[in-house]
């Protein structure tokens, strides 16, 4: 279930509660009346069912209350209560395959930010990754995948191209493109700094490497690979399953090829320089395809959920048309 908090202007509450109880999946309604300060007004609360809830704010959006008051939502862990249970059972569809739009927008926009936190992480993720390639250590690519901050951007893209938001594309974009070329030069920086100390040299990036050789060998498998990670991280966020986001992290080379890339230009190795490049822009074509086919289809068959909605004279179901 999801916690619904809204600011009403006084004038339009009538309209904002009715709204609700009119809407399938909606329990626990309490109104407040003018006990909000700023912005004045009332204050209207109930939980909804979550594969109600994008159709929910869709609507409250449309009554422009986002501007004349404010919309809130959160996800509850737990709900002990019969009104919930009932309300769950006659929204359509089942709440672990429905899409919060908004909620994904938002999140997307935030993870899609070039900031200095998000730089720090992934110059930080590509250092480490710049220590394991050299020391053919699987350990170290392993922790650099998983600090590296790149599929919110990756996210942001395919989120962006669903929702026909060109601004989030650009965002998301410079994000990804001006926070890869950041990290790829300071660890080219970090990787002369290594090698004046005697820690790096020419000979490690030349060896063998039988561990991680295949960072700057890129093949179908890589793309197959970034493909299922780019699903499996898209279906992680749309379902606020949060977690499987690591296992995608650490199944891409974005980073140890960025990494590879940086540390081989620095000692003029040409020839990995681009192998790990094509590496890099395989493996995020990969994501950003997998990641914008995966929000089509769960957008297709959310509509087709929603299309079968129960009949009017179902208690809690919507009689608007």
């Amino acid at each position: 279930m999801l916690h619904l908090r809204l600011i009403v202007p006084t004038d339009a509450t009538d309209e904002v509660v009715a709204l609700l109880e009119s809407t399938v999946g909606t329990a626990h309604l309490v109104v407040l009346p003018g006990a909000a300060r700023s912005p004045a007004g009332d204050v209207v609360m109930c939980d909804v069912a979550r594969e109600a809830g994008d159709e929910l704010i869709r609507d409250l959006r449309a009554l422009g209350l986002e501007k004349s008051g404010s919309i809130t939502m959160e996800n509850m862990e737990l709900t002990l209560s019969d009104h919930a249970d009932r309300a769950e059972e006659e929204a359509p569809g089942d709440g672990a395959d429905a899409v919060l739009w908004e909620e994904l927008t938002e999140a997307t926009h935030e993870e899609s930010t070039f900031s200095i936190t998000y730089v720090s992480f992934l110059a930080l993720a590509t250092m480490l990754a710049a220590c394991g390639v050299m020391l053919d250590n699987a350990v170290l690519i392993v922790g650099a995948m998983a600090v590296g901050p790149e599929f919110g951007p990756l996210a942001g893209i395919s989120t962006a191209i669903v929702q026909r938001a060109p601004r989030l594309v650009a965002r998301s974009l410079w994000a990804l493109i001006g926070g890869f070329a950041l990290a790829m030069l300071i660890t080219a920086g970090f990787a002369w700094l290594l090698d004046v100390l005697g820690l790096f040299e020419k000979s490690m990036i030349e060896a063998e490497r039988p561990i991680t050789g295949f960072i700057w060998q890129p093949d179908w498998m890589s793309f197959i690979v970034a493909f299922l990670a780019g699903i499996a991280g898209t279906l992680s966020l749309t379902s606020a399953k949060s977690g499987a986001l690591i296992g995608v992290a650490i199944s891409v080379t974005t980073v140890p090829a960025a990494a590879n890339a940086a540390v081989a230009f620095s000692y003029s190795d040409y020839q990995q320089t681009i192998g790990s490049g094509q590496q890099l822009l395989a493996n995020l074509g990969g994501i950003v395809l997998a990641g914008t086919l995966t929000l089509l289809l769960e957008k297709a068959l959310w509509r087709a959920r929603r299309a079968q909605k129960p009949p009017a004279s179902t208690p809690g179901a919507s009689v608007r048309p």
